[in-house]
């Protein structure tokens, strides 16, 4: 760079530095333990399922159950499948071939619930799923594929079944007493999260609480990170407040410069990204999956995408992660009936500013209703050389890492009245990739396939959404 401008230099600095960082738009495969891999130990710990839990068979398919009145909880919550870390840990192959940068797995810690959102104790793994020793492996193994591990932090709320709480519940005088929320104006006697009776809500506000969580280097996110994890997803993390998250995670990073910490945020990013790494960016899936309906223009769509570049910390979207299903929402085929629309929407996944974040068996097209139907358990029989689903991630996962300006290159938008169309460039002109998306249908309702095409030089690649001719591109 001999002759380039003090502005090239520094765009070029800029784009090294995205480039040795691991957290800058990465690929990141999301899995639920109990759901992912059939336990080969699963006799041995049966008892670990005793009534009223219930083990299921893996060809069994998650139902809406009942309220259990005398549990506190629905029955589906605690219906098993029988996944642990060692079952897990013999797929991670599967993973890292997909293309996955990031392993994430949801809550882990010692729970009552196979979801494990409601945690006895933090620091200790749930037995059904394994122990500490079995994360330190977990991680030696994801490390040794070129991944990194994430895990979940449900440090909002505990569990009806936490030693802490219950002490706290059954005495004033007891140390935990301030921990938690009680008095006569809450419905159960205590602050719970959402009206969950399972789920009492901490006081973060509390120095001890906080201490605890991440404060002290033997406790829980630092503990982990001791152990060979490399950060955190924060459930709820809309809940806890921009100053304790912006604390935890300094603490994070005075720990682990390099370490991750991504909130659960449903609102629009922009203020989040100053307490946090990155967030899981719900405004963008919102915004992608109208997009994909009809329900709003490109050049509306362009526009906001364009805002939110301009009003939020670019490194901090490029951390984001960006979902179009997960464990919370149904599966990608309930939510775009039409498979040119799913088609479109991963494009979009794949090509906009942040870190791809895919569900299991997302890139085998699994199907999944509500609440706890997207929750069923990895079908690994769609994994095949017929599996249309997966050839097409596995196309996307290509481009992407063909393209490094698709990865942490910068955004501009391209002025169109009719077209989505966005240009990702780095400092390098042969990184330059240009998309253009047309939202035209054949007339009945439904999309004309997305059509991908990449130059002999490899230096251009243009995603197009055909026009009502087929054949036109």
């Amino acid at each position: 760079m001999k002759h380039a401008t003090e502005k090239e230099r520094q765009l070029a600095k800029q784009m090294e530095t995205r480039a040795s960082d691991w957290r800058m738009g990465a690929i990141v495969y999301q899995v639920l333990v109990d759901r992912f891999v059939p336990s080969e130990n699963i006799e041995a710990k049966a008892h670990l399922y005793a009534p009223p839990k219930q083990l299921k068979a893996w060809s069994d398919t998650p139902k809406k159950g009942q309220y259990l009145p005398n549990e506190r909880l629905w029955s589906h919550e605690i219906e098993f499948w029988g996944g642990d870390l060692n079952s897990l840990s013999t797929k991670l192959e599967y993973i890292a071939e997909l293309g996955a940068d990031v392993l994430y797995l949801n809550p882990i810690h010692h729970a009552y619930t196979n979801h494990k959102y409601d945690s006895i104790d933090f620091k200790a793994v749930s037995p059904e799923f394994g122990t500490r020793e079995d994360v330190k492996q977990l991680a030696d193994k994801v490390h040794a594929l070129d991944m990194k591990l994430v895990l979940d932090g449900v440090f909002n709320h505990m569990g009806q079944n936490a030693e802490i709480f219950k002490a706290a519940q059954n005495s004033e005088q007891s140390r935990y007493r301030d921990w938690f929320f009680f008095g006569e104006g809450y419905p159960n006697g205590y602050r719970c999260w959402d009206n969950a009776e399972n789920l009492p809500e901490l006081n973060m506000e509390l120095p001890e609480v906080r201490d605890y969580l991440y404060g002290a280097n033997d406790w829980v996110v630092k503990g982990y990170l001791a152990d060979g994890v490399d950060g955190w997803r924060l459930d709820v993390a809309h809940d806890i407040g921009f100053n304790i998250l912006q604390e935890l995670t300094s603490e994070s990073h005075k720990f682990d410069s390099s370490s991750l910490v991504i909130g659960e945020v449903w609102s629009y990013p922009q203020q989040w990204l100053e307490s946090l790494d990155g967030i899981m960016n719900l405004t963008l899936r919102h915004g992608i999956i109208q997009l994909c309906r009809g329900e709003i223009s490109p050049r509306l769509a362009a526009a906001q995408l364009q805002q939110m570049v301009t009003d939020c910390d670019y490194e901090g979207l490029l951390k984001s992660w960006l979902l179009l299903d997960n464990h919370d929402t149904v599966r990608l085929p309930e939510l775009l009936p039409d498979p040119k629309a799913q088609q479109l929407a991963q494009v979009l996944q794949f090509t906009l500013p942040g870190s791809p974040n895919l569900y299991y068996g997302s890139e085998l097209g699994m199907r999944g209703g509500d609440d706890p139907e997207m929750r069923a358990p990895m079908d690994w029989r769609l994994v095949n050389d017929d599996n249309q689903s997966l050839k097409w991630l596995k196309h996307l996962v290509a481009i992407r890492k063909q393209n490094p300006a698709l990865r942490y290159g910068d955004f501009t938008v391209i002025q169109s009245d009719k077209l989505l169309a966005f240009v990702r460039y780095t400092h390098k002109v042969e990184d330059t990739v240009i998309v253009v998306v047309n939202i035209a249908n054949r007339g009945d309702g439904t999309l004309v396939g997305p059509a991908i095409e990449i130059d002999e030089y490899g230096r251009l690649c243009r995603i197009a959404q055909q026009l009502s001719n087929p054949g036109s591109h």
